[in-house]
C-alpha cells in the first residue's frame, strides 16, 4: 500500500445506482493514511428515498472505512446535502467516526485548510430545493442511461470508462458558469477567514488550483470521475484520478495476457 498522511473523499453517493464502489475499493486497497476525511454526500439519502440500490461492494466500502477507524486512522465525516440528516448528529462519534459540520485541517507543511462539503455556497441547493431535487432526478436518469451505454461499450470491446452525465455537464454553459461561481464564492469565504486553502466537494468537479495565494481543492466524486485528494507526508496535495489508473492497469493486464499467450504459442510451435 502507498502510505500518505491524509485521504480526502467526497460524493461517494452510496445507495445510488451510479456509485462506483468497486473502483473505490480498489483505491482504498492501494492507499493507507493516518487521516481519512469524508466530505459529504457519502450516502445518497435523496436517491434512497426513491429506490434503494445497495450492493455488496457498497457494503464493503462501509466495512473498510469502519475497519480503518478501529485500527487507528482518524476518520471524520462532514455531511453534505444528500446526507444532510447526519447533521443532526454533529459532534457525535459513531464507530470511532467523528461527525462535524466543518473542520480546519493543519497539513504537514503548516498550511490550514477549511474542510467542508460546499453545498452552503450553492444558491440553488440552499434556496430552491425543489430545483435541486429535480436536477438530481435528471442526473440519475443520465446515470442509468450511462449504465446501458457502458454495457454496450463492453460488448463492442471499447476500452475505458465514459460518463454521459459528466459529458453533459461539461457541455452545458450554465454548468460551467455554476462551477466558476461556486469556486469564487468558496475562495472568497476562505480568504476572509484567514485560512490558506479549502478542500471540498459537492460539484463533482475535481481540481487543485491556486487563487491568488488561496489553495482551492475539490475532491470530485465517485460517480462520474472516480477522483480523490491525498496529502503526502510533506503536506503536498495530489489529485488522484483512479479512472485513469484503472484504465492503465487494465491495459497492462491485457498486454501481459497477450504476451503470455504469444509465448505459449511459440513454445507449442517449437515443440511441434
Amino acid at each position: 500500500m502507498t502510505r500518505v498522511r491524509s485521504i480526502f473523499l467526497s460524493d461517494l453517493h452510496l445507495g445510488a445506482r451510479g456509485c462506483q464502489a468497486d473502483r473505490l475499493i480498489e483505491f482504498l486497497r492501494e492507499y493507507e493514511s493516518d487521516h481519512l476525511f469524508l466530505l459529504g454526500d457519502i450516502f445518497d439519502f435523496w436517491a434512497m428515498k426513491r429506490s434503494v440500490f445497495w450492493t455488496s461492494t457498497q457494503n464493503t466500502v462501509v466495512q473498510k472505512v469502519l475497519r480503518r477507524a478501529r485500527h487507528g486512522s482518524q476518520v471524520m465525516l462532514i455531511p453534505g446535502n444528500h446526507d444532510e440528516s447526519l447533521r443532526e448528529h454533529v459532534g457525535v462519534s459513531f464507530g470511532n467516526i467523528r461527525i462535524e459540520a466543518e473542520h480546519v485541517h493543519l497539513a504537514a507543511d503548516g498550511r490550514r485548510y477549511l474542510l467542508l462539503h460546499g453545498d452552503e455556497f450553492d444558491q440553488v441547493t440552499r434556496y430552491h430545493r425543489w430545483v435541486a431535487v429535480l436536477g438530481d432526478i435528471s442526473y440519475n436518469l443520465l446515470v442509468r442511461l450511462n449504465h446501458y451505454l457502458s454495457r454496450m461499450r463492453r460488448l463492442l470491446r471499447i476500452s475505458g470508462y465514459w460518463s454521459l452525465s459528466g459529458y453533459a455537464k461539461r457541455k452545458v454553459k450554465q454548468a460551467v458558469s455554476f462551477v466558476f461561481d461556486f469556486e469564487e464564492s468558496v475562495i472568497h469565504s476562505v480568504r476572509n477567514r484567514g485560512l490558506d486553502g479549502v478542500i471540498c466537494g459537492h460539484i463533482h468537479c475535481a481540481a487543485i488550483k491556486d487563487a491568488s495565494g488561496i489553495a482551492y481543492v475539490n475532491c470530485g466524486d465517485w460517480v462520474d470521475s472516480c477522483t480523490a485528494i491525498v496529502e503526502h507526508l510533506d503536506g503536498s496535495m495530489e489529485l488522484i484520478d483512479w479512472s485513469l489508473i484503472h484504465l492503465s492497469a487494465t491495459a497492462a493486464v491485457r498486454a501481459a495476457s497477450g504476451s503470455v499467450r504469444l509465448a505459449a504459442r511459440d513454445q507449442q510451435a517449437r515443440a511441434a
